[in-house]
């Protein structure tokens, strides 16, 4: 009973976990964009912005162009107002060779006063010119 007391008490602690968690494992449908900053900070090695909406637009973008986006959570943790989660994001890019595409990487969320996600910085493990190799050379993956 007491579990279900403190999932029960709001955005709590662990309640953005539990939702991040969700949001990985049904992505890019469905996410849970009242957990986000009305300003939020996004960036990556391809693009920074911010706004919600300007993350929405990215998300469907992943959505709509790539073919079966998953995004396997490996690893999510939390100390103070910083969230750390582990992933590979992959995907089949809509060409003629249909390459499969996999980005292995890691987050870092910064939460406000109001558990709201202020800053979604992401690294990848590998570089902007091994993502374009996997599409020229499919079979090759990375090391």
């Amino acid at each position: 009973m007491k579990a279900l007391s403190s999932l029960l008490k709001g955005k709590g602690y662990m309640d953005i976990l539990e939702i991040l968690k969700q949001d990985y494992q049904k992505f890019p449908h469905d996410q849970t964009y009242s957990i986000y900053a009305e300003n939020v900070f996004f960036k990556d090695p391809m693009n920074q912005f911010q706004g919600i909406e300007r993350y929405q637009t990215m998300i469907g973008f992943i959505k709509n162009w790539f073919k079966n986006p998953q995004l396997d959570l490996h690893d999510i943790q939390r100390s103070g107002n910083t969230i750390t989660t582990r992933w590979t994001l992959s995907w089949t890019t809509p060409l003629p060779w249909n390459p499969h595409i996999s980005i292995p990487g890691w987050s870092e969320l910064k939460v406000n006063q109001d558990e709201l996600i202020c800053s979604h910085i992401d690294y990848w493990n590998c570089s902007r010119l091994d993502v374009v190799r996997q599409h020229i050379f499919p079979l090759q993956s990375l090391k």
